[in-house]
């Protein structure tokens, strides 16, 4: 089955036949981008979703495709109370999934600072590091089931910026799989939905039925609070990156 391209006004959706699809398809974009600007600013999400964009990535630096030494990441979020070096830290989950295994300076990788001790401080000083960085060429997105966009619950504002978080009850319970050996965090740092509208491109992946209905909400009936990825339909550069489960559609018999 070929897989299918819908553009909508002046962002583009692309629904793919599997997860696999669509981790190559999100991968060769990225390798596409820094080809045309190796000094890229790429702002990275972690998440099951993201686990073959990765993939595909590490082999495409294997293969020469690609360089990242000269790529500078934001990741979007980290959590509250763990060390880094614990495996489930999203420092080290990025470590093993992709910044291990290709040419990127480790140096220009950065994540929020997880402090609780003076979380405005952390989120500002991100922020300006941002800034400095020129601001995110393209910010990588995966989404909740509940809506949410990098840890941006429910109810988060629109302009919002990085700055310590609480995570919902249906959050807490998504994550008990990675932590058999611990409490689930239950606070993070998280770039906030203002942050992410400020990127100059930004892609947005969804794959299984679990997502379908949040895809169905963030993508139609304008911005609404209690499904923060809605936010994005109003940035003018998105794209949203589906399988057919996601997009709600049926698999072909």
């Amino acid at each position: 089955m070929s897989d299918l391209i819908m553009l909508v006004s002046s962002s583009q959706r692309l629904t793919y036949s599997t997860e696999a699809a669509v981790g190559q398809a999100v991968g060769d974009l990225i390798v596409e981008i820094i080809g045309r600007k190796p000094a890229a600013v790429l702002g990275l999400a972690t998440g099951a979703t993201m686990e073959p964009v990765y993939a595909n990535l590490v082999a495409a630096f294997k293969r020469g495709d690609v360089s990242f030494a000269g790529v500078t990441s934001f990741n979007l979020d980290e959590y509250v109370g763990i060390p880094t070096s614990h495996p489930r830290s999203y420092r080290s989950t990025m470590n093993a999934l992709f910044f291990d295994h290709v040419d990127i300076d480790k140096n220009r990788t950065f994540l929020p600072e997880a402090s609780v001790d003076k979380p405005d401080e952390a989120g500002e000083r991100y922020e300006r590091m941002i800034a400095k960085a020129g601001g995110i060429d393209l910010q990588l997105l995966g989404i909740g089931r509940n809506g949410h966009i990098g840890l941006n619950e429910p109810g988060s504002a629109k302009d919002s910026r990085t700055r310590l978080v609480e995570l919902h009850e249906d959050t807490l319970r998504a994550n008990a799989r990675f932590f058999s050996d611990r409490p689930v965090p239950s606070s993070a740092i998280t770039m906030g939905i203002g942050t992410i509208l400020s990127a100059k491109q930004i892609v947005l992946t969804a794959t299984g039925v679990a997502k379908a209905d949040a895809v169905r909400r963030a993508t139609s009936g304008g911005f609404q609070a209690d499904c923060p990825a809605s936010a994005l339909q109003e940035h003018d550069k998105v794209s949203w990156f589906f399988d057919r489960a996601a997009a709600g559609l049926r698999m072909a018999a």
